[in-house]
């Protein structure tokens, strides 16, 4: 249906141009934090000058993001002299295309009725009707397993640079990113496997409307509290997998120069390096859905308020959708700083630890917290039968 086709269509632009902006904003939030951190000013030098006047606009330096997009675009886009011309050109795509798609499955909202939310204007409210839209680009019930097919699709884009420059240098830096990605993969794997035990569906919106209740009577059923240990683990090996400090062995810029992405310039550098900042914001809006409750403030559900004691506050659709959203973004940008903090907290490890770690100590913990979930489970279903 054309009303289908209109909302799906309006739901990629906004998910795209969300995208885009959080990426262009966590390059300033970067430097703002590190040069806090480090007791220095920052980015503070790029700006607009409004015409005809001596007026500039420096606004804390966000103007800077803009004049990293306009160099990249402007730069002549270097090649090296001996490469694999269709593989290195595909690799930054492989790179950066399927980080924006993991958001698709995610849920950014509850329900959307677009025929109540227009309710003011006659024409859309008809043409719409009784219809209702999960806040979601792509509505498919195996939401986790399409994370991790595409999440897994990122690292034949480091592999593909690394291989096709012709350098040691890429060479070793895919080498490294591939190994890591894919031990890193596992523990998670492992980790979301306890929600799914728990929760019983892999299915991201079903999982978020089963955090809209509570635990105890009063505290939110947020995974965070579900799964304390399964968060830590997979916030730890997603950091790793997005190749961030204490992690960025497959860059280490001392050692590797620019690791896999040495020989790229211009644009093709710069996908390299905004799809490494809208990972951050794609796992913190994954560890948002899986264990902060999502879209929901607590007690909230589509409806209003349910406080402890039954007392229920209703509110109007449209403010249920805006507050959703709303809800949802704070989380992501705090999920953000946090992360950009911990890059900023920590040095890096050495390869050989980077790589025990995840294979003797986070493997193990995350194979403990599954099989201690597993009993959990069914000695609370055989309790409950």
């Amino acid at each position: 249906m054309m009303q289908d086709l209109v909302v799906h269509g309006v739901f990629i632009v906004y998910a795209v141009l969300m995208l885009m902006t959080v990426g262009l904003i966590l390059t300033w939030v970067e430097r703002k934090q590190a040069a806090i951190m480090s007791d220095r000013i920052g980015a503070n030098r790029a700006y607009l000058r409004i015409p005809f006047t001596q007026v500039k606009l420096v606004w804390w330096g966000l103007f800077h993001g803009l004049a990293d997009g306009l160099k990249m675009l402007l730069k002549e886009d270097w090649k090296p002299q001996s490469y694999d011309r269709v593989a290195y050109a595909l690799a930054p795509w492989f790179a950066f295309v399927p980080v924006m798609a993991v958001f698709a499955v995610i849920p950014f909202g509850g329900e959307l009725a677009p025929g109540t939310f227009f309710g003011w204007f006659e024409g859309p409210s008809e043409w719409f009707g009784e219809r209702s839209y999960a806040m979601q680009v792509a509505p498919l019930d195996a939401g986790l397993l399409i994370v991790f097919a595409l999440g897994g699709i990122a690292v034949i884009g480091a592999m593909l640079a690394g291989w096709s420059s012709n350098n040691k240098f890429s060479l070793l830096g895919a080498v490294r990113a591939g190994s890591q990605m894919i031990s890193y993969e596992v523990v998670i794997g492992l980790t979301v496997i306890g929600l799914i035990l728990i929760y019983g569906t892999v299915n991201l919106v079903s999982i978020v409307e089963q955090q809209s209740g509570l635990l105890f009577g009063f505290l939110p059923a947020w995974g965070i509290f579900v799964q304390p240990f399964a968060a830590i683990l997979f916030l730890v090996a997603a950091q790793a997998e997005n190749q961030r400090i204490p992690f960025d062995l497959p860059e280490a810029e001392s050692e590797l120069i620019a690791g896999y992405f040495t020989e790229y310039s211009a644009m093709k550098m710069g996908l390299f390096m905004f799809a490494e900042f809208i990972h951050i914001a794609i796992i913190a809006a994954l560890f948002t859905t899986l264990f902060l409750g999502g879209y929901n403030l607590p007690y909230m559900n589509d409806a209003g308020f349910l406080l402890p004691g039954g007392f229920e506050i209703a509110l109007p659709h449209v403010l249920v959708v805006i507050l959703q959203i709303t809800t949802f973004w704070v989380k992501v940008f705090l999920m953000c700083g946090f992360l950009i903090l911990v890059r900023w907290s920590l040095p890096r490890f050495r390869y050989d630890q980077l790589l025990r770690f995840a294979w003797r100590f986070l493997l193990p913990l995350a194979l403990i917290n599954l099989a201690v979930t597993a009993i959990a489970v069914w000695a609370l279903r055989g309790v409950g039968s």
